[in-house]
Order: C-alpha cells, then structure tokens, then sequence
C-alpha cells in the first residue's frame, strides 16, 4: 500500500500545474457549488464520493480544495495507477489494490485513520466507489463497499460524518475545446443511530449519484447553465482565433467609411 507523503510545496506546484493543464486542455471548467456548502463544520469529516468517468478526476479534486474547501485532502486511487503517477501522493493520495482483501482492509482502516486524524482543518476523503473508470452516461453504476466501510470506521468513533455527492460531466459545446463540468451537492449529515448497514448506504450513494448524473445532463443538454460558474477559462482554441482574425478584416457596410459613419456632404 502506498500511503500519503503530502508537501505544502508540491501542492502548491500542483495546483499552479492544474490550473496550466485545464487552461491547455479545456474550453472552461465550470462548477455548480450550494452557497453554504464551503461552511460545514470543520470538526466532522467529509466524503465526497464521485462517479469515475476520466482521467482528469484527481486533478479537479486538488483544485476545487483549494479553491472552496482549504481542507485536507486525502484521494484513493487504484495501485496499478498510482503506482504510475507516484506524485499524487504529495497531494494527499493513498492506494488501494482490490485483489488482495487483506490489503483493501487495511487501506479502509487507513483512510478512517486519516479522516480521524487530529488537525485545525476539517479532513476530507475523496473516493471513486465505482473503483474504475466508466462511461459517464453507464446505468446501473455499481460501486464497492469501501466507501460505507470508511463511513462504518468513522461513526463508530466520532458518531458524525458529512457525505457529498460529486459528478463530473465533459462536453463539446459551442467551442473546439471540451467543458468540464463540475455538480456538488448540499451536504448529508449522518449520524450513527442512522446507521443501516453497508449495503444500505452504498445503495444509497449509487442511487444519489445517478440522480445527480443525469440532473447534470439534462442542465447541459438544455443549456441551463446559469447555476454554474466558470471557475477555470481556458486559452483561445484556433475556432476562436480564426473567427477573431475574420472579424478584423470584414468590409466595411455600404456608406461606412473606414473611420466610421458618414453623415453629410462636405462640399
């Protein structure tokens, strides 16, 4: 198991990184954030728990942290991948292999550790209960029990947790670039006389999640999009570029001189 090597430095480099990455690579990153959200209590842990359909995942996480939460992020990744991408691990990553059931306990009692931890920022775990990525539009989503197991370990030693649901959606829209797109909702706070069992509450996080999924869809499909903010714009793609150029040399319309209008005769 790979734990956390986190540094203040590199996550600042991170983010730095991210935002230059999201810039290069997308049109906008847009995100739909509840007002009051950003307020919970710094006491009780969080999970957010989110669908898992890109590459990008652990990148956005680190950035929304930064930009809503300033909390203490930790993000489970899968061994094979963070065994690739080692430097996730100063951001707050931790692995888990699913083929070994001892080693997938002990990355659980791990992450409740983490989320236990005594510190004066609230600690947040991020995890992908899908445990691979899938298409964003796949139905049912079918996800482990990790994520009711952390939440187990938890109650059972602070009696309260937050859980937030996340989705991330990417589309072409009008532009060269995709838009990444980016939903929170409110956060649910539970207490350990709600408790009803693992397969409860991951049935639960599977069904809010497809709710909140498909709610994110049809916003973009009909183009409602007020609720969300543009967080990250990202450099002209050429679409843009060329139409700009074309702009600066259209004719000018009849009875227009090129320093403007003309409204009498001179002579």
């Amino acid at each position: 198991m790979l734990e956390v090597r986190r540094s203040r430095a590199y996550t600042r480099w991170f983010g730095w990184y991210s935002r230059r990455q999201f810039r290069r690579h997308f049109h906008s990153l847009r995100v739909a954030m509840p007002p009051g959200l950003p307020k919970m209590e710094p006491g009780i842990p969080v999970i957010f728990y989110c669908n898992h359909a890109y590459w990008w995942d652990g990148f956005w996480s680190q950035l929304c942290t930064e930009l809503y939460f300033h909390q203490n992020l930790f993000i489970i990744i899968e061994q094979p991948q963070l065994e690739k991408h080692r430097f996730f691990t100063r951001i707050g990553a931790f692995s888990i292999d699913r083929s070994n059931a001892r080693s997938a306990v002990r990355t659980l009692d791990y992450a409740a550790s983490c989320l236990l931890s005594s510190s004066p920022r609230q600690n947040a775990l991020w995890i992908f209960p899908q445990g691979l990525i899938e298409h964003v539009d796949k139905r049912p989503l079918l996800f482990f029990r990790g994520t009711a197991g952390i939440a187990d370990r938890v109650l059972k030693s602070t009696g309260k947790l937050y859980l937030v649901s996340v989705v991330s959606r990417i589309e072409y829209l009008e532009d060269q670039k995709p838009e990444l797109f980016l939903s929170f909702r409110p956060a649910r706070l539970i207490s350990r006389d709600q408790w009803d069992g693992l397969d409860a509450l991951t049935g639960h996080l599977q069904e809010s999640t497809e709710s909140h999924l498909d709610d994110v869809k049809r916003q973009v499909v009909e183009r409602r999009l007020d609720g969300f903010e543009t967080v990250v714009r990202g450099a002209e793609s050429i679409n843009r570029r060329v139409e700009n150029i074309r702009g600066m040399f259209r004719p000018c319309k009849q009875n227009e001189s090129p320093s403007g209008p003309r409204t009498g005769d001179d002579g």
